[in-house]
């Protein structure tokens, strides 16, 4: 907009005009500013001055908080936009940066049981067994899932369906982003090779479950690979893929409070609360929540949630 400006009579106001010009301008920067504050902060609430200084814009804030609705606020008080932004919401090669990333990290994981486990792997047996005992819950009796066919998400190379679905299930399947992973699938297992029905080599933002095809969808260590929005709606998807009493169980890490974001492996650690709400959101129910016990004190804490279609839900 044109702004009007005092006359100049004389010569020391000509002077003067270029210190005028600045104080001007300031003012109205200044008056935008408290604008644009004002206008943000109307519209995310518990949204302070701070945040606000440090923005880029506004559409880049509505963009992240798009995919990270529920973690939003708390990704923003660890880090600068300008480099939550990159991490989050830029484009290669038609592939959001926060799963392209995370893709290039697993180029350089091996496909080994160490791998998999993140050079963790004296956890491993603890994992296997609070896993099985965790399953045995839900499966195998009345009401409960049936045997017949588990899908295992994030796979990697079948450490999960190797040590916990079947010794359960008569098929497994599996899906992993990883196409080396699922390669090595078949001398992992040594001799149970034949009873993985199908191998799909997807990103779980991709993929869709088959309608009603599986007692069981196990999501280990996966979950935090997914924004808030694709992880809801990957969780909706799930549930058309569970037969009659059919048991979705995820199992990760979880933060104390908050969310977290890794920017080695570009994945999100969310807490209890941010979970139960997606998972709400989702039209799934909760029927059982359980820590693993048995890892050390300086590990990031891993629960199990198994979860049922809602009453509502068809």
């Amino acid at each position: 907009m044109t702004l009007p400006l005092p006359l100049q009579k004389d010569r020391s106001s000509r002077e003067n005009q270029p210190q005028q010009l600045s104080t001007l301008a300031k003012n109205v920067f200044i008056m935008a500013y408290k604008a644009a504050h004002l206008a943000f902060k109307s519209r995310w609430h518990k949204t302070d001055e701070e945040l606000c200084r440090h923005s880029m814009s506004f559409v880049l804030h509505k963009a992240i908080r798009n995919d990270f609705f529920q973690s939003y606020l708390y990704l923003l008080e660890k880090l600068p936009l300008v480099k939550l932004y990159a991490l989050t919401s830029q484009v290669i090669n038609g592939e959001m940066q926060f799963y392209a990333r995370a893709k290039h990290f697993y180029r350089e994981v091996p496909a080994t049981e160490e791998g998999m486990m993140g050079d963790y792997i004296e956890l491993s047996n603890t994992d296997i067994e609070s896993s099985r005992e965790f399953l045995r819950k839900f499966v195998g009796g009345v009401g409960k899932a049936g045997t017949n066919r588990a899908l295992d998400c994030g796979s990697g190379i079948g450490r999960i369906s190797k040590h916990v679905l079947l010794p359960v299930f008569k098929s497994v399947e599996l899906v992993d982003m990883m196409e080396n992973f699922l390669a090595e699938v078949p001398n992992y297992l040594q001799g149970k090779e034949d009873r993985v029905e199908m191998y799909y080599c997807k990103s779980l933002q991709e993929f869709t479950p088959a309608p009603q095809r599986y007692d069981v969808i196990w999501i280990q260590w996966v979950s935090g690979y997914l924004t808030d929005k694709d992880l809801l709606e990957f969780l909706i998807r799930c549930q058309n893929g569970l037969k009659d009493n059919g048991v979705i169980i995820l199992k990760d890490n979880v933060a104390r409070e908050g969310c977290i974001l890794d920017c080695l492996d570009s994945s999100v650690i969310r807490d209890l609360n941010i979970l139960r709400s997606l998972i709400e959101m989702s039209g799934l129910t909760v029927l059982r929540e359980e820590r693993q016990e048995g890892f050390p004190d300086q590990c990031v804490p891993v629960w199990m949630l198994a979860m049922q279609k809602g009453p509502g839900h068809s």
